[in-house]
């Protein structure tokens, strides 16, 4: 007999499924995972089955409308991940499995476009010879089918990226398919290119930079089997692929493969446990493994593996480090205050040789802050509470809100005062190079600059064929981008990450200095000078920056991963943020009170509760965006089964908070501005 009522994952802010009735003429045909259109209110949405439910007592069910038949039944491993997602995370299921379509109907015709294809065609591309390192990680992964998570742990430019070639190529060969994913859009173009070239016409990519039409067409060359290897952003992980053979994560450590809007899912730690779900190898690839993966690795829950050469034993960079407060007297009278005379010089002789150089500030603009040198008058951003940022000597840009207004060079407080750009930006090291180098050819690498897939494809194909002489970019250029000819590169204020108050600072700082340095020499041959790396501080003692100068990523993991285990921070203890927010003051407030309360009893009432530290709710430090307040709290535990359950019961029955409160919860939270 068909099933009378059905659970449905209804696609609203509702937390769990909603039971409805099946009509007679559609009950034999319903099935687990199948897309439904089902009665809402007075209006109809869609839904997924997710399995036979009993008829709630005292409520009258609705019938499912209808049987969505354009999409076939969801995977039951996929819907089974879903679902851990939605309780993991703590987020309404619906909203969770409506992520696993596309954005658009299947179309018949096709309109004619000008963008270049998704994925270029290529002749098929030969394997190169691995190095004897890279042949043992392979035939160890081999080695243990089935479920098992690896940590691939490379230097910068040890051939990471051929290992997952060759692996790929077995899972294909078994009849398998297989999912890459990077952290941002950036490292797309360059992977796409490899992946398509060794395995043609086999390739579907799935990001935000590609249309909804692109998005659609890619969704349906993997689902239907047309396209065997899915390589994509985080978002990529909910496309429903069938007979999963292998999951890569390059990359690993990259904080962008956690989301901080809606569904607050971390990119890396779900490919773990769908890769657990589909009984299948899950690989995650980093120089600079975050503390988490490399705490997993050292205990014996992840398999190690080293990569401890470059390709062809090519050096690693030389770093050198220039104290700023010290090179004022040594800096010709021509350059910048920005720019120490040896990076100078460097950039010079770089030049000269026919090579190219890169400069790294992750702070975007011509100058972060704008001031009245009379009346201290800042310009502020009339939304948040951050100052505005000048861009192109005309326009002040708020970059959480994008509110703008035109610059003008009088104070509109004091009336008298002159408006003086403060700090440095991206814009301002473009234009101090250009000057200094007016044959050059510079390019920027910024959120301005590159804000579509073919910006920044053109920006990689000129990068590698030596047409750009000086790239300037944000963390956009920091991130496992492979240019032949680039040689030096140039950190022009390490300090920026140092004082962010985040426990994760040290670490991301480690990271950044790292991973910005392996950009550069990466194909000077043995015998040739290595790649150069100046690193410009205020602070060259801090540790992360003495760790990172030495390639000592062992040693800075160990030093931080005791500050971590005293502190019972992650990886020793699990946290989760909860973050107030609204336009009125005095209503956050009063929600803050309340949270606050109902926290505390939970705490004393419940014995498993006891071990968990509550800190706050107080002031984000970010206090004000989009013109809503913000606090936060944090809670601290070392069992997250406990910790999960916590936060279901604290936030059960919303009836509680105010009106034009929202409270939402971060598992596992990276940021906690």
């Amino acid at each position: 007999m068909p099933n009378a009522f059905w659970q449905v994952a209804v696609e609203a802010p509702i937390r769990e499924p909603l039971t409805y009735s099946a009509p007679a003429e559609l009950a034999p045909a319903l099935a687990a995972g199948l897309r439904v259109d089902v009665p809402l209110g007075k209006r109809k949405v869609k839904g997924v089955l997710l399995g036979p439910g009993e008829k709630p007592e005292g409520f009258e069910t609705k019938p499912i409308a209808a049987i969505d038949d354009e999409y076939a039944a969801l995977p039951p491993k996929h819907l089974e991940w879903m679902n851990w997602v939605s309780q993991y995370y703590i987020h309404p299921i619906g909203q969770v499995t409506t992520l696993a379509y596309p954005p658009l109907k299947r179309a018949e015709k096709e309109r004619k476009s000008k963008r270049p294809p998704v994925v270029p065609a290529f002749v098929d591309h030969a394997p190169h010879t691995l190095t004897e390192e890279q042949e043992k990680v392979v035939a160890d992964i081999l080695g243990k089918p089935g479920f098992q998570p690896h940590l691939l742990f490379g230097v910068t430019g040890s051939g990471k990226t051929e290992v997952y070639l060759q692996l790929f190529e077995k899972v294909l060969a078994a009849g398998k398919t297989g999912l890459f994913l990077v952290p941002e859009i950036s490292l797309t173009p360059q992977m796409v290119h490899r992946f398509s070239a060794r395995f043609p016409d086999q390739i579907a990519v799935l990001h935000s930079g590609l249309t909804d039409r692109e998005r659609t067409n890619q969704w349906w060359d993997i689902v239907e089997g047309r396209k065997k290897i899915l390589l994509g952003a985080r978002s990529a992980l909910f496309c429903p692929i069938r007979n999963l053979g292998m999951i890569v994560v390059d990359e690993e450590h990259e904080p962008s493969f956690k989301q901080d809007e809606k569904l607050k899912y971390h990119g890396r730690d779900s490919a773990v446990m769908l890769a657990k779900i589909s009984d299948c190898p899950v690989i995650l690839g980093s120089a600079t493994p975050s503390l988490e993966t490399w705490a997993h690795a050292r205990s014996g829950r992840y398999t190690l593996h080293r990569l401890t050469k470059r390709v062809q034993n090519r050096s690693l960079p030389e770093i050198q480090v220039v104290d700023l407060r010290e090179d004022e007297e040594k800096r010709e009278e021509k350059l910048p205050s920005w720019l120490s005379q040896a990076l100078y010089e460097k950039l010079v002789s770089t030049y000269e040789a026919g090579k190219q150089s890169a400069l790294f500030l992750n702070r975007r603009g011509l100058a972060p802050i704008v001031l009245c040198e009379s009346c201290g008058f800042v310009h502020e951003c009339p939304n948040c509470d951050i100052s505005l940022t000048l861009h192109h000597h005309s326009h002040l840009i708020c970059h959480y809100c994008d509110y703008h207004e035109n610059y003008k060079e009088s104070c509109p407080s004091c009336k008298e005062g002159e408006m003086k750009p403060v700090g440095l930006g991206t814009e301002q090291v473009e234009s101090d190079i250009a000057r200094l180098f007016p044959e050059a050819r510079v390019a920027r690498a910024d959120r301005d600059e590159i804000q579509t897939r073919t910006d920044l494809e053109d920006l990689i194909t000129q990068m590698e064929s030596g047409e750009i002489d000086f790239l300037v970019g944000t963390q956009m250029i920091a991130k496992g981008l492979d240019f032949p000819k680039l040689q030096t590169v140039g950190l022009v204020l390490a300090d920026i990450g140092f004082n962010i108050p985040d426990f994760r600072s040290p670490e991301r700082s480690f990271q950044l200095m790292t991973q910005v340095s392996g950009r550069a020499g990466r194909h000077v041959k043995p015998g040739e000078s290595p790649g150069q790396v100046v690193i410009q501080t205020y602070n060259p003692d801090h540790p992360s920056l003495v760790a990172a100068c030495k390639h000592d990523y062992e040693n800075f993991a160990a030093q931080e991963l005791a500050i971590r285990e005293e502190l019972l921070y992650p990886p020793f203890g699990r946290l989760a943020g909860l973050r107030i927010q609204g336009p009125q003051l005095d209503r956050l407030n009063e929600a803050c009170s309340l949270v606050a309360g109902r926290a505390a009893s939970l705490v004393s009432l419940h014995e498993n509760y006891a071990a968990i530290e509550v800190l706050g709710p107080s002031e984000a430090p970010l206090a004000r965006l989009r013109n809503q307040y913000r606090f936060q709290m944090l809670l601290k535990a070392k069992d997250p089964r406990w910790l999960n359950k916590f936060c279901y019961q604290l936030l059960s029955d919303e009836s509680w908070i105010p009106a034009g409160v929202k409270i939402s919860i971060d598992v596992d939270p990276l940021h906690l501005l």
